[in-house]
């Protein structure tokens, strides 16, 4: 049996002032994916990288990335990011565990983690994606590039990431078996 509910009053949503007061304040948690192709073994062939503007203009590698919002699940943000990043007709193949190859902690400034975001202090949990449907880049992202990891980890598309994001495609395709 089912109950009517009545809508949730805060849906997880923050205002642009209330969000700017939290990120002075608190560590905001984030997923980020880097969305991959699979050859026929289940080996990755191929992995999307998003190119978009900062704040400054300049354009920059990116991974589909995202905030985990107030009572919604890891699982549930992967899935709305990698939509709003990659499109409706994305087919992402969640992973069945929502453990993250790796957990990375961004500061608004030099640090010894050696990733970075001039606007707050975040912790990101970091997830390597297969997609199976069509890609097409929506939101900020201006394009979605498929390139083999051997490309990816090339010092020309490393050097296009900020922040220290290339240091992100190196653990994902070293937790997938790839390597320098």
């Amino acid at each position: 049996m089912s109950s009517i509910r009545t809508p949730d009053p805060n849906p997880g949503w923050l205002s642009e002032e209330d969000l700017r007061e939290a990120r002075a304040r608190l560590p905001i948690v984030y997923v980020q994916a880097i969305p991959v192709q699979l050859d026929p073994v289940g080996c990755v062939s191929e992995v999307g990288l998003l190119l978009q503007p900062n704040d400054v203009g300049e354009l920059e590698r990116a991974v589909v990335s995202g905030r985990v919002l107030y009572r919604e699940t890891i699982r549930g943000a992967l899935l709305r990011h990698l939509e709003k990043d990659l499109g409706p007709l994305v087919m992402p193949m969640v992973p069945p565990s929502t453990v993250p190859f790796a957990v990375t902690e961004y500061f608004p400034h030099p640090s010894e983690t050696g990733f970075t975001d001039n606007r707050q202090h975040a912790v990101a949990l970091n997830y390597v994606v297969p997609v199976r449907g069509e890609c097409q880049p929506r939101e900020d992202a201006l394009q979605l590039s498929w390139v083999t990891p051997e490309e990816a980890l090339s010092a020309d598309i490393q050097a296009e990431f900020a922040g220290g994001r290339g240091r992100l495609i190196e653990q994902a395709l070293a937790h997938v078996g790839w390597g320098r």
